[in-house]
C-alpha cells in the first residue's frame, strides 16, 4: 500500500504539535511517528518552523473554507451566526486536532508572514460578520476581537471537554451552547 509521505509527516506533526506543543516536539519524534527517516522530512520541509507553517496554513484554509461553504450572505444576522456556529462544530468534530492546533499555535512568534496573513483573513471574515451585526444594532458594540473569543473560545473548550469524555456530545448540547453564545453577543 503506497502512502503519501508528506501527508504522513503533516499528520504526525499535527498530532505531536497538538499534544506536546511546538517547542517540545522534535523532528526525530515527527519522523518516528510518521514512520519515515528524519532526512525525509527535510526533503519536504526546510525545517521544523516551515513544517509548522505549512501545517498551520493547511488547517486554517480547511477551517476557513468550511465556514464560508454555503454562508447565507443575504440571510439575517441570526441565520449567519447559526451557520458559522454549526460549520465550526462540524469542522471541530471532523478535525479535532486541527481546531486545537490552530487555537494553540496562532502565536506570531511561530508564524511566518503568509501564515499570519491567512489567519488574519479568517479573523476578518468573523470581524466583518460581527461589524455588520453591530451596524444593524443586533450585536453588542464591543470590539469584534473581544466578541470572537466569546463564541469561538466557548466552542473550542466544548470540543475539548466532549473529546475528553467529561460531558456527552449531543445535538441538544450543541443547540443549547449555540443559544448561549448567541445571547452572549446579541443586544437584548
Amino acid at each position: 500500500m503506497a502512502t503519501n509521505k508528506r501527508e504522513d509527516i503533516l499528520q504526525a506533526a499535527l498530532l505531536l504539535f497538538t499534544e506536546r506543543g511546538f517547542d517540545a516536539t522534535t523532528v526525530p519524534m515527527i519522523a518516528d511517528s510518521a514512520k519515515v527517516g528524519a532526512g525525509t522530512i527535510y526533503r519536504y520541509f526546510e525545517n521544523k518552523e516551515v513544517l509548522l507553517n505549512c501545517l498551520f496554513q493547511e488547517c486554517v484554509q480547511r477551517f476557513f473554507n468550511t465556514l464560508k461553504q454555503g454562508f447565507p450572505e443575504f440571510g439575517t444576522v441570526r441565520q449567519q451566526f447559526h451557520h458559522i456556529f454549526y460549520q465550526m462544530v462540524h469542522f471541530a468534530k471532523r478535525e479535532r486536532e486541527a481546531i486545537s492546533f490552530i487555537d494553540s499555535h496562532h502565536n506570531p512568534r511561530l508564524l511566518n508572514e503568509e501564515s499570519q496573513k491567512m489567519y488574519n483573513e479568517f479573523n476578518d471574515f468573523m470581524r466583518d460578520f460581527l461589524i455588520k451585526g453591530q451596524e444593524q444594532g443586533i450585536i453588542y458594540s464591543l470590539p469584534p476581537d473581544v466578541l470572537i473569543p466569546i463564541f469561538y473560545g466557548a466552542l473550542v473548550k466544548l470540543i475539548e471537554i466532549t473529546s475528553a469524555g467529561v460531558i456527552e456530545e449531543t445535538d441538544e448540547l450543541f443547540a443549547g451552547v449555540e443559544e448561549c453564545c448567541w445571547n452572549a453577543i446579541r443586544v437584548h
